[in-house]
């Protein structure tokens, strides 16, 4: 195997290669080496500067002294050091060889400085890269032909020999590519909707059960888990619901004239804009009281001490609300307004959406119903299954029914796809309300615009704004925050990743500034998808 490697073909050439390898210390040995040998081959290491200081001071004379005539390549070995990573070398090198520092590397201008100096060729190789190997074999067997080739034998044979060629120049290998660990999303998407229900920070809807309960909550969940509830959201509170009163038939009537003389005399007193202070008013039904069939009227005055308000707003009225009375519209409602309350948490006054229940529904399974529409999930151990199935027929929320029936019926493994297809259409419908703006409690103010957003999505998906919105900051009580440096582009799919989980690229997205901004929010897991 050695002998057949040890041939090769150089410009039609056949020629056997004898190498001899000598050694720095062996000055004996070397004599017998130098004695017939056709070329020789001077190596030094690029790692090591001294070794090119003894071409020119110690080898290259030793070489002339002992073989004139016979040409002389210089080759710079080790070329892979000069793009490896030293610390990697080094560590592997310890301890049997000495570190190998970054100054002391040779770029190729040294090494082809002392060839011109010299009058040879020079060629760089690297056995780790497989490079110029073959390059230096076969221009060292050019430069023994061409040295013969004066010979008169020799002249015919050897007439297509070219002389020692240049060496194409070494081109790095290319980094492997880096390995992105995309970091696990946040933590489940139904603990923090749910801590949030227990911990109601941003509130902005008091849900009053049984004309003393109050349960803190927030628009955004409500109306994107109920159509019930985004429709109660959405509905005009500076109109009359005139529809209902008539529907009283004379009791209505007489509802009017009252209204009607409080009119007056505040108009008279005040001199203002006309305010009725009212009391909600609601049919109830006794079984025990009114005949099978028959319907008995009666009145029942709201504990709210709220006054329904116009449409428009004085300076200095800050009491004056706007309400709406909800018995005719929903058998879950009794009536909804506005009005300044207390933050449960910052205990700040603001103005909030009142919303009474019906005395209907009691607390225990609503607060049941409350954890589904913000989690998309039942616990199978609740006691009042057929008080919760109700509730949800009153609030038309009738994935939750179809739940209570799937435990009542033993087949409780077939609501993980109704909790799956509860958090797909909520997904699209929060995607909705962040495009038009609904429901929206905050505005970020960017570089190129504005954009609106709902502080309790962000809070339940982001601990930077979480910290910012119920922390002591300013931001926490201010409904406009500056986020310079900010385009809306960015901002818009750092909003929609909060809201949705899900990241999705556009044509004008800076993934730069995008990689910028979620290092800026905490977000590892954004920064690894883009």
């Amino acid at each position: 195997q050695v002998l057949e490697r040890s041939r090769d073909v150089v410009d039609d050439v056949s020629v056997s290669l004898r190498l001899w390898d000598t050694f720095g210390d062996h000055h004996k040995d070397r004599r017998f080496a130098y004695g017939r040998s056709d070329v020789v081959v001077l190596c030094f290491s690029i790692a090591n500067p001294n070794s090119l200081h003894h071409v020119k001071t110690m080898w290259y004379p030793e070489i002339k002294h002992f073989c004139p005539r016979a040409p002389v390549i210089l080759v710079g070995c080790q070329l892979d050091l000069r793009y490896a990573d030293l610390e990697a070398v080094n560590r592997a090198r310890r301890p049997l060889a000495r570190p190998i520092k970054p100054n002391e590397i040779l770029p190729p201008e040294k090494g082809r400085e002392v060839a011109k100096e010299l009058g040879i060729p020079y060629y760089e190789t690297s056995v780790v890269a497989q490079f110029g190997v073959k390059d230096v074999f076969d221009n060292a067997i050019r430069a023994a032909l061409i040295s013969r080739r004066h010979l008169q034998f020799w002249k015919s044979h050897l007439r297509n020999v070219q002389r020692p060629l240049l060496q194409a120049p070494f081109l790095p290998p290319k980094p492997p590519p880096p390995i992105i660990i995309v970091p696990d999303p946040p933590s489940n998407n139904e603990e923090r909707p749910a801590h949030l229900l227990e911990d109601p920070l941003c509130a902005d809807v008091i849900l009053v059960l049984q004309e003393k309960i109050k349960i803190y909550a927030h628009k955004i969940y409500l109306s994107t888990s109920s159509s019930k509830f985004y429709d109660l959201f959405l509905m005009d509170l500076s109109e009359e619901d005139q529809q209902s009163t008539a529907g009283h038939g004379g009791f209505g009537v007489a509802v009017t004239a009252a209204a009607e003389r409080m009119l007056h005399q505040e108009e008279r007193h005040h001199g203002r804009d006309f305010l009725l202070r009212a009391a909600s008013f609601d049919i109830c039904e006794s079984a025990e009281e009114a005949g099978p069939g028959q319907r008995k009227p009666c009145l029942r005055a709201s504990t709210s001490d709220g006054i329904l308000r116009g449409d428009r707003y004085e300076n200095g009225e800050r009491g004056l609300r706007r309400g709406r009375n909800l018995s005719s519209w929903s058998r879950a409602f009794t009536s909804i307004q506005e009005e300044m309350a207390e933050d449960p948490l910052t205990y700040k006054s603001k103005l909030m959406v009142v919303v009474k229940m019906d005395a209907s529904i009691q607390p225990g399974p609503f607060r049941a119903v409350l954890k589904y529409l913000y989690t998309g999930e039942l616990d199978e151990n609740e006691r009042d299954l057929m008080h919760i199935a109700h509730i949800a027929e009153l609030l038309e929320v009738f994935d939750l029914r179809m739940m209570v029936a799937n435990i009542l019926n033993n087949e409780a493994f077939m609501n993980q796809e109704i909790t799956k297809a509860f958090h797909v259409r909520r997904t699209n419908r929060v995607k909705e309300c962040l495009a038009k703006g609904t429901f929206s409690d905050v505005t970020f103010v960017l570089d190129d615009g504005a954009i609106s957003a709902h502080k309790p999505l962000l809070i339940s998906s982001c601990d930077w704004m979480a910290a910012m919105f119920g922390g002591p900051f300013v931001e926490s009580s201010t409904n406009e925050v500056a986020l310079p440096h900010t385009s809306k582009s960015c901002m818009r799919a750092v909003l929609e990743y909060l809201y949705t989980g899900q990241f999705s690229s556009s044509p004008d997205l800076d993934d730069m500034k995008l990689i910028i901004l979620a290092n800026r929010l905490c977000l590892p897991h954004l920064v690894a998808l883009t």
